[in-house]
């Protein structure tokens, strides 16, 4: 009999227990007391740096640089955004990161019938080249990193991004960035598509190509878990579904006959940070050791860069309650402790009043200086990974491990992942997830405080940032006189070869550099598109 045997069977067994879940939040179970019996192999741990890069892909990570802190920015028009983002940069954040609006997500442009009402409201309306330099004006892109959250027109997106840079003097090869075109995730969770899926992957692969070859500091694609888990998933499901896009990615770069070399250093991640404090940090460690595993062993990669999973997070957004707003504070310090303790290479944190609105300036300083606390003041920075080699987050790594690799067999079955999203398979899965949590929480199971417990009559008001309605009207008169004072000639040309491209094979981002040149609209972009691609109709999930 072991100590830790002898220990629970004449200690602890006879002391009571509060009634609650002994659970992560995604219901895996904890036990009482981890020991040293827990730990793996030292090889699976490893050192900094060094495979598996269990304990970060930097050896002397925050001791080096501090990860890049972020605050997702956009609403109204490019100019109210622009202001947000250099309120930012003032503010001492050191990376840019842009949130588009609802119709510039879906491909529509401001004045489409289906924009009404949307425009500006959840990020910034882009709708043509002159929206993309006015979003960036007077801020030097070959200076700034800058991510772009979007995902099915993001080449479109990226197309006006590389000519915005142009008009600046600044070449494609000095661009540093993110766009997320993370396509399969949008069919899994965030429902935000404009073709089928095999075009779609297609464009992906176009893309990567693409960046490939002329944007060496870009990352075409990061792999999003965030939207995943705030579907509904477990801890578990995010980094299983994230992981097995990742790879289907490559899978398709590698059929077009690209050397997985040549892209995979640039393939960036995007994980949510949620709430559960050490599930997160072993569910962003098993992560990279899973990453660097497959890529070296079943994708033959040879550059160590290509084995470095860096990631950004995001802390969780559906853990935000509209209820006591200010609590959210607490939410979004632990689970950016959680991201930093985990690895992270950049972070944007949440602001409290984002369960209500886009948030104000003064929420978002707040978030702000919640990541340069946990920088500068709380020593969690001094040595790396100070949590490896802990009973419990090696346990629970392991664990995170073994689960991903049961969903990798269960999807391979049915095809492979794009395969497995055609039969509903991860939606299903994130579905039945999403409703267990939620009885749990209804039932009172799990405390959710100021929602089922601790609740408070007389919560105290809250400003929020309201997006004025004339926004809509001044951005849709913008796309408007663009399309008056373009040659119209030179835009049906360049839209007609991007169909002819579409319908050939042809790699479509020269193309769609082309027709950014000649101020096409997004919409008008996508809609050529969808003649030769055709469009998409979700089967339900209930």
């Amino acid at each position: 009999m072991t100590d830790a045997e002898r220990w629970y069977r004449e200690r602890y067994a006879a002391t009571p227990e509060r009634d609650a879940l002994f659970t992560t939040l995604s219901g895996e179970e904890v036990r009482p007391l981890y020991t040293e019996e827990d730990l793996p192999e030292p090889a699976r741990i490893g050192l900094p740096g060094e495979f598996p890069f269990t304990r970060g892909v930097y050896p002397s990570m925050y001791r080096g640089r501090l990860w890049t802190m972020r605050q997702f920015a956009g609403f109204g028009t490019a100019e109210e955004t622009n202001e947000r983002f250099r309120y930012l940069l003032d503010h001492g954040q050191t990376g840019l990161s842009t949130a588009f609006d609802m119709p510039s997500l879906m491909g529509h442009d401001s004045d489409h019938p289906r924009s009404l009402g949307e425009v500006g409201r959840e990020g910034v309306a882009v709708d043509t080249l002159d929206d993309m330099e006015t979003l960036f004006g007077g801020i030097p892109l070959g200076d700034v990193s800058t991510s772009m959250t979007i995902n099915a027109p993001a080449a479109v997106m990226l197309a006006f991004y590389v000519v915005a840079a142009e008009r600046q003097g600044v070449p494609p090869e000095q661009l540093a960035g993110t766009i997320q075109t993370d396509i399969l995730k949008e069919y899994i969770a965030q429902k935000e598509w404009c073709f089928p899926i095999d075009p779609a992957m297609r464009l992906v692969t176009d893309m990567v190509e693409f960046c490939a070859e002329r944007m060496p500091r870009w990352h075409p694609i990061s792999i999003s878990g965030y939207h995943i888990r705030e579907a509904g998933s477990t801890a578990q499901q995010e980094l299983a579904f994230t992981l097995k896009d990742g790879f289907t990615y490559v899978e398709h770069a590698v059929e077009r006959g690209l050397d997985v070399d040549a892209f995979a250093p640039r393939l960036s991640f995007f994980f949510n940070a949620h709430i559960d404090f050490f599930e997160e940090i072993a569910k962003y460690r098993a992560a990279r050791r899973i990453w660097a595993r497959e890529l070296r062993d079943t994708y033959g990669a040879r550059d160590e860069r290509s084995l470095l999973m860096r990631f950004h997070s995001q802390t969780a957004g559906v853990s935000l309650t509209a209820q006591q707003p200010l609590n959210n504070i607490v939410r979004t310090a632990t689970e950016a402790l959680s991201a930093v303790l985990g690895g992270t290479q950049s972070l944007h944190t949440n602001s409290y009043d984002e369960a209500m609105a886009l948030p104000t300036e003064e929420a978002v300083r707040v978030a702000l200086r919640t990541q340069q606390v946990i920088a500068h003041e709380t020593g969690v920075t001094n040595t790396i990974d100070p949590l490896g080699g802990s009973y419990f987050v090696e346990a629970l790594t392991d664990r995170m491990e073994e689960a991903a690799y049961a969903y990798f067999a269960k999807i391979d079955e049915l095809g492979g992942m794009v395969d497995a999203i055609k039969q509903n398979f991860p939606q299903r899965e994130i579905a039945d997830a999403s409703f267990q949590l939620q009885e749990e929480i209804e039932r009172g199971q799990r405390i959710v405080v100021g929602v089922n417990r601790y609740q408070s009559v007389d919560d105290a008001h809250t400003d929020i940032l309201r997006i004025p309605p004339e926004l809509e009207r001044k951005q849709i008169g913008r796309v408007q006189a663009v399309r008056a004072r373009r040659d119209s000639a030179e835009v049906e040309e360049a839209l007609s070869e991007l169909r002819d491209a579409a319908a050939s094979g042809r790699n479509l981002m020269e193309p769609l550099l082309v027709a950014a040149r000649a101020h096409a609209s997004e919409g008008e972009i996508v809609e050529s598109l969808q003649r030769v691609f055709g469009t998409y109709t979700e089967t339900p999930v209930f």
